[in-house]
């Protein structure tokens, strides 16, 4: 019989997820990571989770882990003038990497979470297509996982929807059932990122705000605090709508009209690919520059260090730091993080 840890947020995808492994005969036992100050009730609800299920349960400190690995590299982008994604740094370091090597280590075949996507094998490669359910597809988040890990995960929820996992929690009886998903940085609950950065000793870069002409239109407030695309809180007079269009390497923040936030090609870096392990010629495919975003017609060209992204139409807001994910049709191609566009 395969021994699983599985994965317990305290939310209900996970405790789903559970069940689910559960009543298909496997030996699972539950675990939770606390990565944070904040992360007391989740861990609590995980743990009362594995109770009322009947499993193990393992509670994991690894805090200091993850201010190494998700958090450190978070405040460093924001002071490279990236705006990052620490979902995608705290999957590959710590709920795909660190946690299979603690389960392996603890004797288990595999380990489980609730992501939405599905993991097959065909022709002896390992492949992650999207979930059944496409409103909660999180494909996006794990473009960067690797043949030996997919040999030894398992994602129980790729064939279900979100209703299908609220009914199964609720038939058990647990109180997750209908509990909201999370939608912020879970380290910073109240979403305010520039607080965080501050308080934590993150130094902002001075700069002025340039006008589309070169003018300058006064001193900004940190680069840290700006991003592509923002039109938001820039507080600057001007006669009409203006955006965020660049940050520059001495601090500077370029604004302009909606119409230069488009771009075409996207400079891409830290790419791993899933279902073959190097680019080597053209590849029509379709590709994201952000979580909630459709898919969108494009080419990749190998480059070195990574790929170029071309896209058929020109894509609004390109933000170096983020990912850029490619697919073709449901199948997740893979991906890395942006790092320029034009």
């Amino acid at each position: 019989m395969k021994k699983i840890l599985a994965g317990l947020s305290g939310g209900v995808d996970s405790a789903a997820a559970v069940i689910t492994l559960r009543d298909e005969g496997c030996a699972v036992d539950g675990a939770t990571m606390v990565l944070h100050p904040f992360a007391a009730r989740e861990a609590e609800d995980a743990r009362r989770t594995a109770q009322a299920l009947g499993v193990g349960f393992y509670q994991f400190d690894w805090q200091a882990e993850f201010r190494r690995d998700v958090i450190a590299p978070f405040e460093a982008a924001y002071q490279q003038g990236l705006t990052p994604n620490p979902c995608i740094f705290c999957n590959k370091a710590i709920k795909f990497g660190r946690f299979l090597d603690t389960a392996l280590s603890l004797g288990y075949d595999s380990i489980a979470t609730g992501h939405y996507a599905r993991v097959t094998k065909e022709y002896g490669r390992w492949l992650v297509y999207t979930a059944r359910d496409e409103a909660k597809d999180q494909t996006y988040m794990l473009y960067q996982l690797t043949q030996e890990q997919l040999a030894r995960i398992i994602l129980p929820m790729g064939e279900m929807t979100k209703a299908d996992a609220r009914a199964l929690t609720a038939r058990e009886g647990l109180s997750v059932s209908s509990k909201h998903d999370s939608q912020d940085i879970c380290f910073i609950p109240d979403g305010d990122y520039l607080a965080f950065l501050q308080a934590d000793g993150v130094s902002l870069h001075p700069g002025h705000f340039i006008a589309p002409d070169g003018m300058d239109l006064g001193a900004h407030k940190g680069m840290e605090a700006y991003t592509i695309g923002q039109r938001r809180g820039l507080e600057v007079a001007y006669g009409s709508r203006i955006y965020v269009v660049d940050k520059e390497p001495g601090g500077n923040v370029r604004l302009g009209p909606d119409e230069a936030l488009y771009r075409r090609h996207v400079a891409v870096e830290q790419v791993n690919f899933i279902p073959f392990d190097t680019l080597d010629a053209p590849r029509r495919a379709q590709a994201k520059i952000r979580y909630s975003q459709q898919a969108a017609p494009c080419t990749l060209r190998p480059r070195d260090g990574g790929v170029v992204v071309i896209f058929d139409a020109p894509q609004r807001a390109v933000t170096p730091g983020q990912s850029a994910v490619f697919y073709d049709g449901s199948l997740l191609l893979g991906g890395g993080i942006i790092r320029a566009a034009w």
